[in-house]
């Protein structure tokens, strides 16, 4: 999927590249397997803001995703790539030979007309469905479960994939985007190939009405405000008084942990993100 940019006639094509959407080969969503979202604009149930930032924006349909791929050997075919504007990646539209329909992440060199296949009896091919311990060491995966049975729920955003590394006792040693190894039972399901779409990454929106079509509103800088709003607000000039970068309540946003020292996943993280062995406490 090319990325478009635009000689700068006015300011907001200056800087805006777009998606050509070349890979879309079917621009209405499947009836069958898309329902309504409701906006929230950022509050719960109260009715009281819980996340900033967010409002209006065009209407999105949710996609029903089968992230479980729970109907083993059976085969289906592609009949679609598809769009979704709540996600990054791309879906792929099946046609099970029972007549049944489902979406799954497109992953990368997946065209309209492919059979994939799902169990642990299917080939190791781009597309196909299988558990870890099925799956040949060295091979880019991605939409990873955690929990066998739950559905994938890792690896699933535009153009990363995983790496199965090894696999020993019963458990596989695969190696994330994010650069942490992490061990997961090997009779987890994984699908084989990258996730589509890898020129999301070179998208830049432009102009502040792209961020408003989805639904992104503007947020006042801190220093801006009055002491009374915000611990960063005040002071002569445009200074923050020295502290440390805070929320509203108070809360540091730079380098502060939020990970619980004594969670229980911290025993199946070999390698951290940052290359640092994981010491269990």
């Amino acid at each position: 999927m090319p990325v478009k940019a635009f000689r700068p006639l006015t300011p907001s094509t200056r800087y805006i590249t777009v998606a050509d959407y070349s890979d879309i080969t079917k621009r209405t969503p499947e009836k069958s397997l898309v329902m309504i979202r409701k906006k929230t604009g950022g509050r719960n149930h109260y009715g009281r803001i819980t996340s900033r930032g967010i409002g209006q924006g065009n209407k999105q349909k949710i996609r029903l995703v089968d992230f479980k791929r729970e109907k083993h050997g059976v085969e289906a075919e592609v009949v679609a790539i598809e769009y979704d504007p709540r996600r990054t990646a791309r879906l792929a539209l099946l046609k099970y030979k029972d007549g049944e329909k489902r979406y799954i992440v497109a992953p990368l060199e997946l065209k309209v007309g492919a059979r994939v296949l799902s169990g642990p009896a299917a080939p190791p091919d781009v597309g196909n469905s299988l558990p870890l311990k099925a799956i040949p060491v060295g091979l880019p995966i991605h939409n990873i479960e955690l929990t066998p049975g739950r559905g994938a729920q890792m690896v699933r955003t535009a153009g990363v994939a995983a790496t199965l590394m090894s696999r020993d006792e019963g458990y596989a040693q695969v190696r994330l985007p994010s650069g942490e190894i992490r061990r997961i039972h090997e009779s987890c399901y994984a699908t084989i190939g990258q996730v589509g779409n890898p020129e999301h990454e070179n998208v830049i929106l432009g102009k502040a009405g792209r961020a408003r079509h989805r639904g992104i509103r503007p947020l006042s800088r801190a220093v801006a405000k009055n002491p009374v709003d915000h611990p960063m607000g005040g002071g002569a000039g445009k200074t923050s008084g020295g502290g440390h970068p805070v929320t509203p309540w108070g809360v540091i946003t730079k380098g502060y942990k939020t990970r619980h020292r004594k969670k229980y996943s911290n025993r199946f993280i070999v390698v951290r993100r940052d290359g640092r062995p994981m010491k269990l406490k």
